[in-house]
């Protein structure tokens, strides 16, 4: 097979579609040595860069003669001469609109029934999305394969004098709560900000709040109100992180808390999982299917719930080590290997139909 993979978002740092699109390629290449895999780009300084989906990207493709493309970054072209497999990570442009860009909302009205009924046939990562595109977008179940994602090899807990070394030099203290992800309306941290405030109100240890992540939208709100409460002197914005800095961080939490209103999987928690991370995160179906058993639910719009359960894990270090050796247990249960024969199969099904 010669198959292409959309690679759009590896132009630029990456986060949940970049690390899914990497990882996958790379291990496809790593279990199918007879066959070719080509990540897809545009040209830097081209006009085709500026319409790449809807006329570089097809005109790429055919010229490539590829078997099948993948579109990894809920994209696929509308003209093509070849299969097509798309995968859409979550539905949160359709179900969650108000924690979108409008102009992002009104793209993905537009394009994504399209792009799902045009595609050979649908990846999603858990059986919850695949739910809400059969319900949402009319498609037929038996179109769409559940193939879940994993944590990066990188992710493993490391130990205590590296995670030293990387706390002094991002200035954070020994007793902290970690949260990783983009800094943005659907990953819910004024609910967590706000618990994290009872919590240094009414505890003791007065531990500190770490997020990590890229300014993303509508982020203003957060940083505001973090600055109104006069709790900044606890909480460490740190940035985005390389993928070292992110596992001592994981290792060496007293809790990794995410409390995101929705998620297609949520990679982070089983990164958080893989390095021996304590999970506390939101209840909802998807994230259930990813974390199973290991992790501490609540509610993602319980700000109290939220602080009870922070402070549970502070204050028990009994479960504190269960929850880590639990996430790690349950973290080792995914495999990019195993994501990647599942997708393999799924090309050369679509492949085999089309012959």
């Amino acid at each position: 097979m010669y198959v292409g993979l959309d690679g759009i978002a590896l132009t630029q740092p990456k986060t949940g579609v970049g690390h899914y699109t990497f990882e996958l390629a790379r291990a496809l290449a790593g279990i199918a040595s007879d066959d070719k895999f080509e990540l897809l780009v545009p040209p830097r300084h081209s006009l085709r860069r500026l319409y790449w989906s809807q006329i570089g990207l097809p005109l790429h493709i055919n010229r490539l003669r590829l078997d099948l493309f993948h579109g990894t970054n809920y994209n696929i072209p509308l003209w093509n001469r070849c299969p097509t497999v798309l995968t859409i990570h979550d539905l949160s442009l359709l179900l969650w609109p108000q924690t979108h860009e409008r102009r992002l909302v009104r793209r993905a009205r537009r394009r994504l029934p399209m792009m799902a009924r045009a595609a050979s046939a649908i990846i999603v990562p858990s059986h919850a999305v695949k739910r809400e595109v059969c319900d949402h977008l009319r498609i037929d179940s038996r179109k769409i394969a559940v193939i879940p994602e994993a944590a990066r090899e990188a992710f493993q807990q490391i130990a205590t004098m590296e995670t030293e070394s990387v706390r002094r030099r991002l200035a954070i203290e020994d007793d902290f709560i970690l949260f990783v992800g983009t800094i943005e309306p659907r990953k819910n941290l004024l609910t967590l900000v706000r618990a994290f405030e009872e919590i240094v109100r009414s505890d003791s240890r007065r531990p500190q709040l770490v997020i990590a992540g890229a300014t993303g939208w509508l982020s203003q709100d957060v940083f505001a109100y973090v600055q109104a409460a006069g709790i900044s002197d606890r909480i460490r914005f740190v940035g985005y992180l390389a993928d070292h800095d992110l596992c001592a961080l994981y290792s060496a939490c007293r809790t990794f808390v995410y409390p995101s209103l929705y998620e297609g999987f949520g990679l982070p928690l089983l990164e958080a999982m893989a390095c021996g991370a304590p999970v506390i995160t939101s209840d909802t179906p998807s994230i259930r299917e990813t974390v199973g058993e290991a992790a501490l639910l609540v509610s993602p719009t319980d700000s109290s719930g939220l602080t009870q359960a922070i402070a549970r894990l502070l204050d028990n270090e009994a479960e504190r080590q269960e929850r880590s050796v639990a996430g790690m247990r349950h973290a080792r249960k995914f495999s990019w290997e195993k994501t990647a024969r599942a997708t393999l199969d799924l090309y050369r099904e679509v492949l085999k139909k089309g012959n």
